[in-house]
């Protein structure tokens, strides 16, 4: 009798700790403080029809001419306007622009939960949006996604042929693992750890190693530019690798960013320029045929 007590006293303070770890990964809110136009942009304003009747929140830039199209996507719990420096440093280059709040985020309608499946959904809910405007080159969509964002951008992929490349920025292989390294640091104890990431994908549909960006860059057919600072704190640069190790012969490369962190690589010099050629080549660069590996200096 007392071996019960015990036991169904640890499982209830599991439990406890598990629904406190799932709650301190819930979106916290964040609102818009500035648009395109603060910084001499114009744009237009949007709503896009998204999954279970919801809409989506963004900013169109459009192309002077027809041209092929970039889609922002932001990372965990922001907004469309941390993308700010991407829409004033690419627009006016030749490409249309969206960016946009993902479901439970920015303006963007609630939608229960957010999650990395639904950053995917909402991206091919964009790619739809965009399919219809004048000035967009039909089946020719790039994607730049921060952090979660690149990662969802990757999933996307998997089972969207429009996508033809993704430049990720901090984005990590598995987000599973991201998550765990940080819980660990509150010293919570790993049976803990376990039944929360049970509890997060039977609420989300999938299991981490599903979703993740190891699992899914080799069933793409776009070339991805993975970008991370060696500096990240807050998403190891081990991850970028285990992405690259992960994509087919050929299919990627890495700039590795002396220094930087997870949300400063944009400052890196010729930053712009990096991204811009990258998306505007017919092909990556190679080594042997195999994914090739670049270091800022």
């Amino acid at each position: 009798m007392i071996f019960l007590i015990i036991a169904g006293s640890i499982l209830v303070v599991g439990l406890i700790f598990s629904f406190v770890i799932v709650h301190n990964f819930k979106v916290p809110s964040q609102t818009h403080h500035r648009t395109p136009m603060d910084e001499g942009v114009e744009f237009e304003e949007v709503n896009i029809p998204t999954k279970n009747n919801k809409k989506l929140f963004g900013w169109w830039v459009k192309a002077e001419e027809k041209a092929p199209s970039i889609i922002l996507v932001h990372g965990w719990g922001r907004n469309v306007g941390r993308l700010m420096p991407y829409i004033k440093n690419l627009q006016g280059k030749g490409f249309n622009i969206l960016g946009f709040d993902s479901r439970h985020n920015g303006n963007s309608d609630p939608d229960n939960f957010s999650s990395m499946i639904k950053f995917a959904e909402d991206i091919s809910a964009c790619i739809d949006f965009i399919e219809k405007k004048p000035t967009a080159e039909k089946g020719n969509i790039f994607l730049i996604g921060l952090s979660i964002g690149g990662a969802a951008s990757i999933y996307a992929a998997a089972a969207d042929p429009r996508i033809k490349k993704i430049v990720t920025i901090g984005a990590p292989s598995n987000p599973a693992h991201v998550m765990a390294l940080h819980i660990r640091k509150k010293h919570i104890p790993q049976p803990v750890i376990w039944i929360a990431f049970r509890i997060i994908e039977h609420r989300i549909g999938k299991r981490f190693s599903e979703i993740s960006s190891c699992k899914n860059i080799w069933k793409t057919k776009a070339h991805v530019l993975i970008i991370h600072g060696t500096a990240d704190k807050v998403v190891p640069f081990s991850q970028a690798e285990k992405i690259l190790q992960s994509a087919n012969p050929g299919q990627a490369e890495i700039w590795a960013i002396q220094g930087k962190g997870h949300s400063n690589c944009h400052y890196e010099v010729g930053f712009w320029n990096r991204i811009i050629e990258f998306l505007f080549s017919n092909e990556i660069t190679i080594n042997n045929n195999q994914n090739s590996y670049n270091f800022a200096t």
